[in-house]
């Protein structure tokens, strides 16, 4: 039941989250976007390992 209502979040916030970013019109140049793009990869490997300690203490 949980996995579906994470789906069901995550599918109305695609709904309503897509179309307020086309018209907002973001314009990012390469700084701005290496800057973000040096935090996606720590983020993600924090997320798993943070996930890995859930699962086995959980």
């Amino acid at each position: 039941m949980t996995v579906l209502l994470i789906l069901g979040v995550l599918f109305i916030a695609l709904v309503v989250l897509v179309p307020l970013i086309e018209r907002a019109n973001f314009n990012l140049s390469n700084q701005q976007m290496s800057k973000f793009g040096r935090w996606i990869l720590p983020l993600l490997v924090i997320s798993v390992v943070i996930q890995l300690i859930m699962h086995y203490t959980g």
